[in-house]
């Protein structure tokens, strides 16, 4: 930790003295003294806090909507599967498209508001849950299946005893890569139409060239990113331990 401390006070003050010798331009990288008193202005303003507050809830919202339902359905799919089959072209094509690409088109269906941001995220984060659950359904190991069967135990009920509980190293892994695409799905959303939260003010402060603004944008992500991994970890662990 000390370690860590020490190397990002050195490379900010390296910054700051290339910022005050001249050697590169403020207009184009910043300055960590003005990114100190631009943060202070906007906690103060109380700008800082409600932008934040927009964009934890719209990627917290389309986190645990995207990844729940995701993961279910994944989980589903080991029901049938003929509906798996049918299905599989489908997920192979929706994995490789930018789901990005849709934001248009979803902040149409959606309007301007919370609730397209919160879609974007939830669909991004959907489609990832889905497709490494089933993949979890299929590693289970057969023997435990057959076994399972040699007693009697209906498909339901061996996907209720078996196949659900092995899946859950697979889901928890889901959760912290979720996390990043939900942030995502919810900044992307805020860049192309929308009037608060972080995606928001750094596109504004981008486009007058206020890169302090934008610095302070972006240390208010990861904050928030930081906070949600910490917690994602937490869940894991508790998972990985049901399991």
């Amino acid at each position: 930790m000390i370690y860590q401390i020490l190397l990002l006070g050195v490379f900010l003050g390296a910054w700051e003295v290339a910022i005050r010798r001249g050697w590169i331009a403020v207009f184009l990288y910043g300055q960590p003294s003005g990114i100190w008193s631009k943060g202070l202005a906007l906690i103060a303003s109380g700008a800082l806090f409600h932008d934040i507050g927009i964009t934890a809830w719209e990627t917290v919202s389309g986190f645990v909507i995207g990844t729940g339902l995701g993961s279910l359905a994944g989980l589903l799919l080991w029901l049938s599967p003929t509906a798996a089959r049918v299905l599989k072209p489908y997920l192979a094509a929706i994995n490789g498209l930018p789901i990005i690409s849709l934001a248009p088109l979803i902040i149409v269906w959606f309007g301007v508001g919370l609730a397209s941001k919160i879609a974007v995220a939830s669909i991004i984060t959907f489609v990832v849950a889905m497709i490494s659950a089933y993949a979890g359904t299929c590693e289970i190991d057969p023997d435990q299946i057959r076994l399972m069967k040699s007693l009697g135990a209906r498909h339901v009920q061996i996907w209720r005893m078996v196949i659900v509980p092995g899946t859950l190293p697979w889901i928890a892994s889901i959760l912290r890569l979720n996390v990043g695409f939900a942030l995502i799905g919810a900044v992307v959303g805020e860049y192309i139409s929308s009037k608060d939260g972080l995606g928001y003010m750094i596109y504004y402060a981008g486009v007058i060239y206020d890169l302090n603004a934008v610095w302070v944008g972006i240390a208010a992500l990861m904050a928030v990113a930081l906070l949600m991994y910490a917690v994602v970890g937490l869940l894991e662990r508790r998972m990985r331990g049901a399991s």
